[in-house]
This record gives structure tokens, sequence and C-alpha cells, in this order.
């Protein structure tokens, strides 16, 4: 009996090594960027682009800006998808720093936005946010640390149940999309008891899950009935006048 008991227990053992070990490897291999994200990687005139502590960070070329965005990525997807977005937030006068998780995860890192403040002294308001399992980190690291920043930024994402912002003096923007097969409209717009009254809900016609990066297909996704740059555009227009009602407050 002690040695089936002892072999029980070394096999159990070996499952859940083989168990962890095909975790880390599933979660070290998250949907790449597209060619169009990689190409968002560069200088341009309107925006200067470097990488700093493994940040990707999108600077306005013409101007200082006094606001910024911090961007947490999807939960397994690589942070490089969200370039094009974040050139073109940029673009617009804001700094832009997207956030690379621990195995791509947002959960093992949802206080990462305190680094990133810690970088940049200059910024005076930030704002945090991000796409799918990143907002719902980065609605986390609200709940937490609501005086720290003023703004909250959701794309196809919301709080969990147990995150209760509605009592928060912080501006959110809740980005969604009709055809979002894995944050439908139902449960974004369910979630609305858990935010501030005043949350901006901004819904994008024919729009998908995946739309909101650039990273291809996505299981369990909607079909994408529109342009995915028309998505983007839609996504950038609604983040933009989000940050500049902002500095105008």
């Amino acid at each position: 009996m002690k040695k089936f008991l002892r072999n029980s227990g070394w096999t159990i053992l070996a499952l859940l090594v083989l168990g962890l070990a095909g975790f880390l490897i599933w979660a070290s291999t998250p949907a790449e960027p597209q060619p169009e994200a990689l190409q968002s990687l560069n200088d341009t005139p309107e925006v200067n682009f470097e990488t700093t502590n493994g940040w990707l960070i999108f600077t306005p070329a013409n101007t200082a800006p006094a606001t910024g965005l911090i961007l947490y990525p999807g939960g397994r997807v690589n942070p490089r998808a969200y370039a094009p977005q974040a050139q073109a937030i940029a673009a617009g006068g804001f700094k832009v720093v997207i956030v690379p998780m621990p195995l791509n995860f947002a959960f093992l890192g949802a206080n990462r936005a305190f680094q990133v403040k810690a970088g940049f002294p200059e910024i005076a308001h930030w704002s945090v946010g991000g796409h799918s399992l990143g907002g719902a980190m980065a609605a986390e690291f609200a709940k937490n640390h609501s005086q720290t920043i003023d703004g909250l930024v959701l794309w196809a994402s919301y709080p969990a149940e147990n995150t209760d912002l509605s009592l928060l003096d912080i501006a959110v923007i809740s980005i969604y999309a009709t055809n979002d097969g894995l944050a439908s409209p139902e449960e974004v717009l369910s979630a609305q008891p858990r935010l501030p009254a005043d949350t901006l809900f901004v819904g994008i016609p024919g729009g998908n899950h995946a739309g909101f990066g650039s990273y291809g297909a996505q299981a369990g996704d909607g079909e994408l009935e529109i342009e995915k740059s028309e998505q983007q555009s839609q996504v950038v227009e609604a983040t933009l006048g989000f940050l500049f009602a902002l500095e105008e407050e």
C-alpha cells in the first residue's frame, strides 16, 4: 500500500508539472501582431517611438504632452498588436504607453501602471485602460488607486463582478462592438451599475472583439462586418475625444 501511495504521489506530481509546463508554453505563445501593427513601431513626423523597460512608448513629436494613457493588452495578445491605435492617439497630442504583461496576462501585472507613472513624472494627468482582460485589470487598478489617475478607458471590457467603481470620482469611457463574441454588448452594458453614473458608452456597429487590435481572428468571436481599419479609427476617435475632455476639466 505504501508503495502504491508513493507511486501515486509521483504520478500526480508529474501530471502537475506537465500541466504547468503546458500552461507556460501556451501563455508564452500569444497572438502575434499583423504587418500594419509592426509598421507602427517607428517614428513618424508626428510621433516619436521608443522602448524602455519593455514598454512601447508613443510620444507626440511636436508638443510636450501633459496627459498620458497607459494601455494594458488583452489576454495572450502581443502588446505590439495595439501599436496602430497607440500611434494615432499619440498623434492627437497624448503620450501612450503599452505595457507588456507577465506571461501575457494582465492579472499577473495589474499594478504595472505605477511603474509607468513613476517613469514619466512630467505627465500631470494619467488615464489607464486596456482591451478585454487588460481593461478588466485596468479597472481593478482604478478601483484600488483612483486617487492616482484621472480616467479609465475600456475597450471591449468591463469590471469584474466584485469590482465596483460606481462611487469613484474618475471619468470612464467604455467602447464596445456590436458583433463582439467574447465581450458582448449585453455583458458590457450589464456592468453599468458597477461604473460611475456618467460613464460614456460608445458602440461600434459591425465591429468585433479582435478588431480592437491587429492580431488576426480570435476563436469564439463574432463576424467583423466593417473594415478593421474603420473599427480602429472609431476606437481612436472616441478615445481621443475622451482624453481631450479630460484635459479641459
